[in-house]
């Protein structure tokens, strides 16, 4: 029998964190919650209480890289408070490039009639679901490689 997938998938920003969960088959990837972020203490408890009740085993960050491939202010700050919750969770991290997942995430939500400009937490919600999706994917592919092999 196949393993359980439980990943979460961050994307994190300074006002607010978008939160994603998959299935336990590690095909689908959806929004769960948005925290908006007030102090250290509540944003870990709030993690911590998600990762509790889904059993996560991985966080899957995403991390800006500028558009020329480098890694900027933002992604440094990001990596900054990835390491922070992965000792505070004990749980490892791996990082997925969320350049333009954002605007993907707009274009989604329009495409579903469900764009806002006022919800941002609907938006960064989204982008937490392709962030894990697109690390779904990927590890999807890796498998099926390494069955062919």
């Amino acid at each position: 029998m196949k393993e359980k997938i439980s990943a979460l998938g961050l994307d994190v920003g300074r006002k607010r964190v978008g939160v994603a969960g998959c299935d336990g088959t590690g095909l689908i990837a959806t929004g769960i919650t948005t925290i908006n972020r007030s102090s250290w203490i509540e944003d870990i408890k709030q993690l911590h209480a998600i990762v509790e009740e889904r059993e996560v085993k991985i966080l899957v960050i995403g991390l800006p890289y500028s558009m020329s491939g480098n890694l900027g202010f933002q992604a440094k700050q990001v990596q900054k408070f990835a390491k922070k919750i992965s000792q505070a969770l004990q749980l490892p991290i791996e990082y997925v490039d969320e350049r333009l997942t954002s605007h993907e995430a707009t274009n989604q939500l329009k495409a579903q009639k469900r764009f806002s400009t006022y919800n941002k937490g609907l938006i960064d919600r989204q982008a937490a679901a392709i962030i894990l999706q697109r690390w779904l994917d990927e590890k999807r592919q890796l498998r099926n490689k390494e069955g062919n092999s």
